[in-house]
């Protein structure tokens, strides 16, 4: 965490916290999602719900995509956040809290640049999506990847294990939607 958010947070200790407002795609992408934007659907649907989704902005500013990156966390229910000074901004999850990019050399990182280690298992769920498991948690291959995925699966470096999509969340313990939880639904 930047030692400024640091300062923010212990100038300004109980700044309520915010539900909503980012999301981060299954691309690995942030989107800001103003009130408009979440009046108008959720930034991921639940399975069998009948709502349109809304993902909102694109975030396209390198700088801020980078201090989200250096100051996102998990909680201990499992609700990933952005620490933005001193305000705890929920993340709302497309999928899961990591998207990882393959490189050619064999390594895995994650959306944020972090080495995300070794391999530990790789999961295939109902829909075709691959899961990687790391010392850095669970995270969805890239669509962009699969070739190298599939590399790897040929190779038998990784050896797929099939999963249900709904059983992730619990599984590696990690919350899509924090917002949901409040009961906040502004699109209801």
């Amino acid at each position: 965490m930047d030692d400024i958010v640091k300062a923010a947070l212990a100038k300004w200790p109980n700044v309520p916290h915010c539900h909503g407002w980012l999301g981060l795609d299954s691309r690995g992408q942030w989107y800001m999602r103003d009130d408009r934007c979440q009046r108008s659907g959720p930034f991921a649907l639940e399975p069998g719900e009948a709502a349109t989704a809304c993902k909102g902005s694109l975030l396209r500013h390198d700088k801020l995509i980078d201090f989200i990156h250096r100051n996102c966390a998990a909680d201990a229910a499992g609700q990933w956040f952005f620490q933005n000074g001193p305000q705890r901004v929920y993340l709302e999850l497309e999928a899961t809290p990591f998207v990882w990019r393959l490189q050619p050399d064999g390594r895995v990182l994650a959306h944020t640049g972090q080495d995300a280690g070794a391999v530990q298992r790789c999961l295939l769920d109902e829909h075709g999506h691959l899961y990687l498991e790391t010392a850095l948690g669970l995270g969805l291959v890239h669509s962009n990847d699969m070739g190298l995925a599939a590399d790897a699966v040929e190779r038998a470096d990784w050896v797929p294990e099939a999963v249900a999509a709904a059983e992730l969340p619990a599984a590696w313990r990690f919350v899509r939607s924090p917002q949901r939880l409040t009961g906040q639904r502004p699109w209801v």
